[in-house]
């Protein structure tokens, strides 16, 4: 079976600070209930991991309790760090779970296609994760800010998420990492260490995170037309 983790613990800095974006609503429903209700619809998925701040958690389980079409649930506290906060999460793994999805709680726009696809990807590879091809130019730069060189756009891909990994590949990597202290920018980065060949699976740019209060007017726009 597959589980999913959904980090939502961030202090929503770029958003104005002060409160978690996860609670903002979009088009009259708070993001993670969106979030959450999407996954819920895949049937392969059969368990959900939040994780908010510790003064969040009473908050978001009510939250999730009056919500009626939902998967099963736990909530948990965060680290410190992205990474920290998924590995709490992962401690509330059910023991049947093979597959496990990793997903920021703030990309509501995530589209049950791209998750299916990663999953099936994650059993028949180890390691997935959805990403779209750069659109932009991009320069590796040097510590003075002068470009390096400029690596061939075809070969770039905008991580997004879900990232999902075989149960085994994900906690042998977050133990590696925790061994060494190695702190990385994503969960694939800390399987690739393993030497794990990572499955890149096409998503849509549909799929943004919601950092900036732009951003929920992108996101409306987008429910707006029907894409999502």
């Amino acid at each position: 079976m597959v589980a999913a983790v959904f980090p939502a613990a961030g202090s929503s800095t770029r958003m104005g600070g002060g409160f978690n974006k996860n609670f903002l609503e979009l088009a009259g429903e708070p993001i993670l209930i969106r979030t959450l209700k999407t996954f819920s619809q895949v049937e392969r998925v059969k368990f959900l991991i939040v994780i908010v701040a510790a003064h969040e958690v009473e908050t978001v389980e009510k939250l999730l309790s009056a919500e009626k079409n939902l998967k099963p649930w736990r909530v948990t506290v965060g680290g410190s760090e992205r990474q920290f906060s998924i590995a709490n999460g992962l401690k509330l793994l059910p023991d049947d779970a093979e597959i496990i999805l990793v997903h920021d709680a703030a990309r509501p726009l995530i589209s049950l296609q791209t998750i299916d696809n990663v999953i099936d990807a994650a059993e028949k590879f180890g390691g997935a994760i959805a990403a779209v091809p750069a659109k932009d130019t991009i320069k590796i730069i040097d510590a003075e800010n002068f470009v390096k060189f400029t690596p061939p756009r075809k070969e770039m891909s905008v991580v997004q998420t879900p990232q999902g990994f075989k149960r085994e590949i994900l906690l042998r990597a977050y133990e590696k990492a925790a061994e060494e202290n190695f702190l990385g920018t994503d969960d694939s980065s800390l399987v690739e260490r393993l030497g794990v060949r990572i499955k890149i699976v096409t998503s849509s740019y549909d799929n943004i995170k919601i950092t900036t209060p732009e951003d929920i007017h992108i996101a409306e726009t987008i429910l707006r037309s029907g894409r999502k």
